[in-house]
C-alpha cells in the first residue's frame, strides 16, 4: 500500500492500467472509500431507476479496479437486493496473485447490512467458487433472524453491532479485526449517507457520467444529515465521464 495521497499524474497524461492502479491505491492503513455514479444533475440513477442506466465502459473499468484492491464490500441489504449483488469473482488480472502474496483473499467479501437481519436471496446461495459473505446486523433482529443467518452464512460470518440499530463504527472495527482493512462502500444512497455522518468516510470516489436525468431520482447519499468536508485528490477524463477521488482532508 501507499501513504494517503494519490500517485502523480500529469495534465493531460493518458493513463494505462498500471497508471490507474497507482492513482486509487489504498493508504497503508484501515481506510473506508467508497464509489457511486451520478448524472450531471446529480441523480444516483437513470429513470429507469437503475444504476446501470448511467454506466459507462470508463466507469465500469474504475469500478472493477475499486473491487480488485478492496479486501471487502459493504453494501445496504436493500441495495444488494434491488441490484443483484452475488458473491464476488476473483480479481483480474495479475491482482488475485498479488492479494494472495500479500496474505488477501484471490477475491473481495461482501458485508452486506441489514438492520433486519435479512439476507439477501441471492447472497444466501451456497458460495460455490465465490467470495465469502458477511452480515452486518444488530441485536433487534432478534433470535430467530440472527440464528437463520447464521445457519445460512455460518456462525461466525454474521456480525452483530449495535442493540436498535447497526453500529457502523463498531462494524468497521470488526471487519477491521477480520483482515479486512480495505473496505469499499458501494452504498446504497442510505448506507453512504449513515457513514459519513458517522465519520467513517475516508474517501470519495463519484463518477458523473454526462447525462442529464431529470426526473426524481435520489441523490448519491440521502436521509441521514451528514457534513464531510473532502478535498480533491483525482480527476480524470474519459470520452465526457468524469472520475473523481475526494479524500479526507489532512488532520
Amino acid at each position: 500500500m501507499n501513504d494517503a495521497a494519490p500517485g502523480a499524474a500529469s495534465p493531460g497524461q493518458t493513463l494505462d492500467a498500471s497508471a490507474l492502479e497507482r492513482l486509487y491505491a489504498y493508504p497503508d492503513r484501515p481506510w473506508l472509500r467508497a464509489n457511486m455514479v451520478a448524472s450531471l444533475d446529480g441523480a444516483a440513477a437513470g429513470n429507469d431507476g437503475r444504476t446501470e442506466a448511467l454506466n459507462t465502459p470508463a466507469d465500469l473499468v474504475v469500478f472493477t479496479l475499486l473491487r480488485d484492491l478492496a479486501d471487502v464490500v459493504l453494501v445496504g441489504a436493500g441495495t444488494a437486493r434491488e441490484a443483484g449483488y452475488r458473491r464476488t469473482g476473483p480479481r483480474t488480472g495479475d491482482r488475485a496473485a498479488r492479494a494472495v502474496a500479500e496474505g488477501r483473499a484471490d477475491r473481495p467479501e461482501i458485508a452486506v447490512v441489514s438492520g433486519s437481519g435479512r439476507v439477501p436471496p441471492l447472497l444466501a446461495e451456497p458460495a460455490g467458487e465465490g467470495g465469502g459473505v458477511l452480515l452486518v446486523t444488530c441485536g433487534a433482529a432478534g433470535n430467530e433472524a440472527l440464528d437463520r443467518a447464521r445457519r445460512t452464512l455460518g456462525e461466525d460470518r454474521v456480525l452483530v453491532c449495535g442493540r436498535e440499530r447497526v453500529d457502523l463504527r463498531a462494524a468497521v472495527g470488526a471487519l477491521v479485526r477480520r483482515g479486512l482493512p480495505r473496505i469499499l462502500c458501494e452504498g446504497g444512497p442510505r448506507l453512504l449517507a449513515d457513514v459519513a455522518a458517522a465519520g467513517l468516510l475516508d474517501e470519495m470516489c463519484l463518477t458523473v457520467v454526462p447525462l442529464m436525468a431529470g426526473g426524481v431520482q435520489q441523490r448519491v447519499a440521502v436521509g441521514t444529515a451528514a457534513d464531510a468536508p473532502l478535498v480533491p485528490g483525482v480527476l480524470i477524463e474519459s470520452e465526457g465521464t468524469l472520475l473523481q477521488r475526494w479524500l479526507r482532508p489532512p488532520s
